[in-house]
């Protein structure tokens, strides 16, 4: 199901990128904290549930996805990077989880993984001390 992502609820602010980048690092803030509270969204209840059911390190035990977004020296390409970023979180939890269906192994991959597990016992017994 396409889940739209309204962005007057997303909040952005600026702030000063980490990492090397000379004297610009210091006088420039253009990295990006994106901040979007799960509970005060208006996602579908179902696709709420799933997001803070999520063990993400990115979703703060309030509810609020908080994504710093500095992979890129713009601003600009900042904030639409974390912003796709939420995009795709959200989008993981829309997608169904497929029920595994439970098979048993063939005749001959056990024939094949017994045969293996005799040669290697066997270079393990060589190993031994010889019988006198």
């Amino acid at each position: 199901m396409p889940v739209t992502l309204n962005e007057l609820e997303v909040e952005f602010s600026a702030i000063r990128a980490q990492g090397a980048g000379g004297q610009n690092v210091n006088k420039v803030s253009s990295a990006i904290h994106l901040r979007f509270d799960i509970r005060a969204s208006s996602l579908p209840d179902a696709v709420k549930e799933a997001l803070l059911a999520l063990h993400d390190q990115r979703i703060a035990k309030d509810g609020v996805i908080v994504i710093k977004g500095q992979r890129y020296r713009s601003q600009d390409k900042n904030r639409a990077d974390a912003l796709e970023r939420l995009r795709q979180l959200i989008a993981s939890v829309c997608v169904p989880v497929k029920a595994r269906k439970a098979t048993r192994p063939t005749h001959g991959s056990v024939k094949r993984r017994l045969e293996s597990k005799g040669k290697r016992a066997e270079v393990k017994r060589l190993r031994g001390k010889p019988a006198e």
